[in-house]
């Protein structure tokens, strides 16, 4: 049986003295016969602020009125240690809700639950207040330390050393509360650790710039053409056709072949893809699909994916259609760098209008991500025979893909070409591409000399050995394998590692959504729940049960105010609250009502389970 030892008037630790020593003046009072317990604030801070507010325990008179009545009294002596000691800050928390089921309360009366006389007073708040600032159920460490230190010293010099264990058991036999003490929950991949003011900041948010350019690509995905085009309504399980050409000028060529780019839904996944149409195309041999088999194989970062192949009368003609991935918001590099402009724009080198130069930095960026795509292309056997500013698109920030692969292998089908001849062709339609991009013009290799003076004044002398290699007569020592080692390793780790800025980037952004969905599922199940009107035949369904725990949890979360009434607009306190619902914490916290009249005490995995029920409830009804 635990040995309970009896609190002492003025200290928990009592010095034992020889009786002999003791005088009439140091001699105890006789105990009192009031039934009253003095009050432990008393002897913990000196005072108590509820003494004139109707404390209900026993008050002493203070020391300025025992020195008043006998001013010749002398005052009782107080040692070091006693002048010294810090301010008492219990160690473990006293909960005064027992730990069972949600507990109503009237009015806001105290729990009857067996709990210390004393922790009903504001006292106990500086440590609630310690306790919430700290994310801990125990004390500051400094404030421990230097609270332990103090009493341990205070008992060394007051008790012997055979009666210290003894008496330092009982005193913590004495303060153990009526049930296990609640441990805070760490913070964990549930919460964000990052601390953000009150109020709804961009730091848990995608970025501006971001958000703006994805809405953009959204956007374009699902634009409506206005007036309507008389397109086919279905085109081998595509639908919803829009042309991406703005004009009939922009119908560009594929060697006698007029061709038109389109936008189309897929009714198998939903997404949206590029078809490109070859007008007028009959088909000679089916074994010409075989390129576009190959190419669907191929996936590659700079290479827009293949996806098939068909032909179709739905254009009242014989057309050859062939899908891509779709990647919207893209511009070609002849749109952003070669297509003549008329205003704001100085001359170019070869005269007109013109979009303004490319940095050397963006033109090897734009030279390793060509290289990339042709190799992976030569290695799988196969010719891009795409590299040309037209068909080149730019889907993002100096990202590259080369689109339109395969079609020319479908027109010109040749059982008979040599694929190696073919893949010299990729260098020197690189090549070309290169002194047009340097030079500002397509015409650009009409002149060498001049485009290579341009070239010399603008760009480094890596470039122009680059593009002269490029455009050499082909030779069977050419390979991609040359053309990488003439970039340069120095070069390729630069790309590579502004690629791995770009995906840390990317990541960040992404993080910042990363509870979002989770959430978004939470307040979804708050939304069907909440202000149901009925349900069951039940016209407050939502007012009652469980359902009114999840209603008052509501009111907890995002009605708050402060202490001028003004609402409590605090996102740090959603988050907190909505996470650790999600994760069924056993913090227990106290529900109000709107009329204050009543309130509930439960921890968030009960008010959980409450969801989960009314919730399960609705979807089996539902289904």
């Amino acid at each position: 049986m635990a040995h309970f030892a009896k609190p002492q008037p003025y200290n928990s630790a009592v010095r034992i003295v020889d009786p002999a020593e003791q005088s009439d003046d140091t001699k105890p009072l006789p105990k009192r016969e009031s039934p009253q317990r003095q009050c432990r604030n008393i002897l913990i801070y000196g005072s108590c602020r509820f003494q004139d507010k109707g404390c209900i325990y026993y008050h002493p008179p203070s020391e300025s009125t025992t020195d008043a009545a006998h001013p010749d009294s002398p005052a009782p002596p107080l040692s070091a240690q006693a002048v010294n000691a810090p301010v008492f800050v219990p160690k473990i928390s006293f909960n005064p809700v027992p730990a069972a089921s949600p507990t109503i309360f009237h009015s806001f009366s105290p729990p009857t639950s067996p709990t210390p006389y004393y922790s009903n007073h504001e006292e106990y708040d500086l440590y609630t207040q310690n306790q919430s600032t700290n994310g801990s159920s125990q004390p500051p460490e400094d404030v421990a330390d230097e609270y332990q230190e103090h009493s341990l010293a205070y008992l060394s010099d007051h008790i012997t050393q055979p009666d210290f264990d003894d008496h330092f058991t009982s005193l913590s036999n004495f303060y153990q509360p009526t049930q296990p003490p609640f441990v805070r929950q760490p913070l964990d991949y549930h919460l964000y650790t990052r601390p953000i003011p009150p109020a709804f900041t961009p730091s848990h948010f995608m970025s501006d710039s971001v958000r703006e350019e994805l809405q953009k690509r959204s956007e374009a995905a699902h634009s409506i053409p206005f007036p309507p085009y008389n397109l086919p309504d279905e085109l081998q399980g595509y639908h919803s056709l829009v042309p991406l050409e703005q004009t009939p000028s922009d119908r560009r060529k594929f060697f006698s072949w007029f061709s038109t780019v389109y936008r189309a839904t897929n009714a198998n996944d939903g997404l949206a893809y590029t078809l490109r149409r070859v007008e007028n195309f009959r088909l000679v041999h089916q074994a010409a699909f075989d390129a576009i088999e190959a190419w669907s194989r191929v996936q590659h970062p700079n290479i827009i994916r293949v996806r098939e192949a068909f032909t179709t009368r739905a254009f009242n003609d014989n057309s050859l259609v062939v899908s891509y991935d779709y990647h919207p918001n893209s511009q070609t590099l002849f749109d952003l760098y070669l297509r003549p402009k008329q205003l704001a724009f100085p001359q170019s080198r070869f005269g007109g209008a013109t979009n303004l130069a490319i940095s050397e930095a963006t033109l090897w960026s734009y030279i390793i991500q060509i290289a990339s795509a042709i190799r992976a292309a030569h290695e799988a056997g196969l010719a891009v025979r795409m590299v040309d500013p037209t068909k080149i698109l730019v889907t993002g920030k100096n990202r590259l893909r080369i689109s339109s692969c395969g079609i020319v292998d479908v027109l010109i089908y040749d059982t008979r070409q040599d694929v190696t001849l073919v893949q010299q062709e990729d260098f020197v339609m690189f090549g070309r591409l290169l002194f047009a991009l340097c030079c500002g013009s397509l015409t650009a290799m009409n002149t060498l000399p001049k485009a290579l003076d341009v070239m010399t004044r603008m760009y480094s002398a890596d470039v122009k050995t680059l593009a002269l290699y490029l455009i050499s007569k082909p030779s069977p020592h050419k390979s991609i394998a040359q053309v990488i080692e003439m970039i340069g390793k120095n070069r390729l780790l630069r790309e590579m590692d502004e690629t791995q800025i770009s995906t840390d980037r990317l990541e960040s952004e992404l993080a910042s959504e990363l509870e979002n969905g989770r959430l978004f599922r939470l307040l979804c199940k708050f939304g069907f729940i909440n202000e149901r009107p009925e349900f069951a035949r039940e016209p407050r369904w939502s007012e009652t049960g469980d359902r009114y725990i999840i209603k008052l949890f509501r009111d907890y979360v995002f009605h708050q105010v402060d202490e001028n009434g003004n609402p409590a607009v605090d996102l740090l306190h959603v988050l907190s609250c909505l996470n650790k619902l999600d994760c069924g914490t056993d913090e227990r916290i106290m529900l109000v009502s709107r009329d204050e009249q009543s309130c509930l005490v439960v921890s968030y995995k009960e008010v959980k389970s409450c969801i989960d029920t009314a919730f399960s409830d609705l979807s089996k009804a539902s289904s």
